[in-house]
């Protein structure tokens, strides 16, 4: 009798990223579950952010999805179901993992979660010391707890990456 295994999409997905990150598959699938859990915390691929416009079990941008949607050949009416949904976040996450070699950032649960939160430009600017754009200290206010959002200018970055490290590990 032959034993026939075969992989879901997600396992499949998180096998192609892994490899593409240097990463053992478990513990890419470890990283995606937090990703998941910080983001909709009850994994649905139907939840809205009212605040920002979120969308999804990875809450994807409405703007972020049109362009991988366009990118991915998905017409944009179908973005926000489950399959393009994992499609979509996995071209955003292979696009963050090659930044984040590009600029010489180890890949990590950290890296991969705040080029998720931030865009890869955002979190290069945040972890490279470089000057915060008015938008992007926005971003990372607004990505921090309450008590955490009115760190001075100069702390903010030191504090954002101190947060969601102790969060990601």
């Amino acid at each position: 009798m032959a034993i026939v295994l075969t992989m879901t999409t997600a396992e499949a997905s998180y096998t192609k990223l892994a490899k593409h990150a240097g990463l053992s598959h478990k513990k890419m699938e470890e990283i995606i579950k937090k990703v998941v859990k910080i983001e909709t915390t009850t994994g649905s691929y139907h939840t809205k952010n009212h605040s920002s416009g979120a969308y999804g079990r990875y809450q994807i941008m409405p703007k972020t999805a049109a362009a991988y949607a366009k990118k991915l050949k998905i017409p944009y009416s179908q973005w926000k179901k489950p399959h393009n949904q994992d499609k979509i976040f996995e071209a955003i996450m292979k696009d963050n993992i090659r930044s984040l070699k590009r600029n010489g950032i180890a890949v990590s649960a950290f890296s991969l979660y705040g080029t998720h939160q931030q865009g890869a430009g955002g979190f290069n600017a945040i972890v490279k010391n470089k000057q915060l754009s008015k938008s992007l200290e926005r971003n990372i206010r607004h990505n921090l707890p309450k008590k955490l959002r009115h760190t001075s200018k100069a702390k903010l970055k030191k504090i954002w990456m101190k947060y969601w490290k102790a969060k990601m590990s």
